[in-house]
């Protein structure tokens, strides 16, 4: 692969490639080493592909299976980031209650796959074929997903609803 393809290849799905990451980490830094690595790969590679939809498609279930060699090694299951013990320190920081953080209080495949049909704009049955599973697997996830959305949201709202009226 040459320079020049990588690069138009990183412009094009950067973003894509690092929200996956994201949604399996949920750690900026971890991610962009898995952005880094994915891409490296990419450039390593000596396969051919199809269309600039196969390459993204390829970009993403290499990303996948980096993110999951990240969370079953023993190092990263045993240590603590540096952002968790600052949380820590500073427990006493508001909670928004946006749907990026509610979406971060979902399991890894049930956020991966909202991630993937809301913000990347795949189907469910392209979902299923990256992601390795059923299309009716996917739906069933996005259904959950969503109701599971539904209720964080909500009981964030009354939460804070009801912190507003003791106020007053």
């Amino acid at each position: 692969m040459k320079d020049s393809e990588l690069e138009r290849y990183i412009d094009m799905y950067r973003k894509s490639v690092l929200g996956t990451a994201l949604c399996y980490v949920r750690n900026m830094s971890d991610a962009e080493d898995i952005l880094q690595e994915a891409f490296i790969k990419l450039y390593t590679y000596n396969g051919s592909f199809d269309s600039d939809v196969h390459v993204k498609a390829w970009l993403l279930r290499c990303t996948i299976n980096l993110c999951k060699s990240l969370l079953r090694s023993y190092w990263y299951r045993f240590s603590e980031p540096l952002e968790a013990a600052e949380t820590q320190v500073c427990s006493d920081t508001p909670n928004d209650g946006s749907v990026t953080e509610a979406l971060g209080k979902l399991n890894s495949k049930t956020r991966v796959v909202l991630y993937m049909y809301y913000y990347e704009g795949y189907t469910a049955d392209e979902i299923a074929k990256i992601t390795h599973s059923t299309v009716n697997s996917v739906m069933l996830r996005l259904s959950r997903g969503r109701r599971q959305l539904k209720d964080l949201l909500t009981d964030e709202r009354n939460d804070n609803d009801g912190r507003l009226q003791r106020n007053i």
